[in-house]
C-alpha cells in the first residue's frame, strides 16, 4: 500500500504534535522537522484542524496542538481523511469485465479490507510508543 503525500505529512505532523502535548507548534517548525513545504502542510493542517484532531492557537506564540484523543485516534482515522478507499476498484484500477479482472478485484479488496483493519486497530498513542521503543534502541545502541 503507498500512502499519498498528505496523508504520510498528517500522520508524521499528529505524531510530533501529540508526542508534545504541552507545546505549540508551527507550520514551519514541523516542516522543517520533516523538509517538507510550509505551504502544503499548512492545508494538511487545516483538513485536520476540521476533523478536530489539531486544534489553532493565534498570537505571536501561536501555532498547533494536537486535540484528539491519542488513545482512540487510529492512524484509520488520518488515513481516511486523505485517500479515497471508497471502492476497491477505484484503488486497484481493475474493472472487473474478464473473470481474472474479477478474481484479481476480489484479491485486491481483501487485501484492502485488512489493510484498514490494521490501520483501524493502530492508535496514535500506539505510535508514540514505537517511537519511544526505537530512541530508546538507538540510545542502547550508541
Amino acid at each position: 500500500m503507498k500512502l499519498q503525500v498528505s496523508t504520510r505529512l498528517a500522520i508524521f505532523a499528529l505524531l510530533h504534535l501529540a508526542g508534545r502535548p504541552d507545546e505549540q507548534l508551527s507550520v514551519s517548525d514541523i516542516g522543517d522537522k520533516y523538509g517538507i513545504s510550509s505551504h502544503h502542510l499548512a492545508k494538511v493542517m487545516h483538513a485536520l484542524g476540521r476533523a478536530g484532531l489539531v486544534r489553532a492557537v493565534r498570537g505571536a506564540r501561536g501555532g498547533y496542538q494536537f486535540s484528539g484523543n491519542a488513545s482512540r485516534t487510529t492512524l484509520l482515522d488520518v488515513v481516511q481523511l486523505f485517500e479515497d478507499w471508497a471502492s476497491p476498484h477505484a484503488i486497484s484500477g481493475i474493472d472487473g469485465r474478464t473473470n481474472e479482472a474479477w478474481a484479481l478485484s476480489k484479491v485486491v479488496a481483501e487485501i484492502d479490507e485488512i489493510a484498514q483493519a490494521t490501520l483501524g486497530s493502530i492508535t496514535i498513542a500506539t505510535m508514540l510508543k514505537l517511537i519511544d521503543r526505537r530512541r530508546h534502541e538507538q540510545k542502547r545502541s550508541t
